[in-house]
């Protein structure tokens, strides 16, 4: 059976059950939950990423409380100390994110669905990988998860970057678990490594590629002189699941490609 009342801190785990069919163990989902949608409408907002209403959690009266990285371990260890069962998750890779729904599913006794679907993800990245291979050229690409301080690409987002196509300029930053690692001490680093693409997903906040554009020096960056600035919503590529192997994967992809300018499939 598993945990019948679940409480989801984070988008990815509403995201997974509810493709998994076991949204009705769903009892307080995250605000800032966008998909699916219905959950958005259905479901009782219990949670922000970094905080949470702890009293109105409780009243729901949760066997089990999912999360996501050490940004939420006070809320976790505030649950833990109120007598609830916490699973927080902390993948940063795309195998990660492949092993949580898997992982996930086992959990809420949906371990062949969470497989089956697990499987139908993996299909869909190795036909986009497959796809870019044939590309004649690759762009490199500036990903921004944040403007102040510049906050470089999670790793996920570097390996979604790398098989719609492209190539991150920061690949060593983006290995950084923390994001607090991934801060650009010097911006002109972006100057100096002159990316084709620039991503921005500023994490809650409409990303601006006037503001970009008009950073010091950036003038001479290829994707300024040719207007390859784009934005990728935080909602479809900033949470590690489904989301991001499927709408956030194919954002990529579709502007990778007409960058390389390659017909679709």
């Amino acid at each position: 059976m598993g945990p019948r009342r679940i409480v989801c801190l984070t988008e990815e785990p509403t995201e997974t059950l509810y493709l998994l069919g076991e949204q009705d163990r769903i009892v307080g989902i995250s605000g800032f939950t966008v998909r699916p949608p219905e959950a958005r409408r259905d479901k009782p907002k219990v949670s922000a990423f970094t905080s949470a209403k702890l009293e109105k959690i409780l009243a729901l009266k949760p066997d089990l409380a999912i999360g996501f990285s050490d940004i939420q371990a006070d809320i976790a260890q505030a649950l833990i100390k109120a007598g609830v069962e916490v699973w927080i998750a902390n993948h940063r890779s795309v195998e990660g994110i492949l092993d949580y729904i898997r992982r996930l599913g086992a959990l809420v006794g949906a371990a062949e669905r969470a497989h089956q679907l697990a499987e139908g993800f993996e299909q869909r990245i190795a036909d986009i990988s497959q796809r870019s291979t044939a590309f004649k050229r690759r762009p490199r690409v500036y990903f921004e998860e944040w403007d102040e301080p510049q906050i470089t690409g999670i790793r996920w987002v570097s390996e979604l970057v790398h098989i719609a196509g492209g190539d991150d300029i920061f690949p060593a930053h983006a290995a950084e678990p923390l994001a607090k690692h991934r801060i650009l001490s010097d911006p002109t680093e972006v100057i100096a490594q002159a990316p084709d693409i620039i991503f921005g997903s500023w994490c809650g906040k409409r990303f601006r590629p006037e503001q970009v554009s008009a950073r010091p020096g950036w003038d001479a960056i290829p994707a300024v002189q040719n207007g390859e600035l784009y934005e990728i919503k935080s909602p479809i590529i900033l949470q590690p699941g489904p989301a991001a192997l499927t709408e956030g994967l194919d954002a990529l992809h579709a502007i990778i490609r007409n960058w390389a300018g390659e017909v679709p499939f």
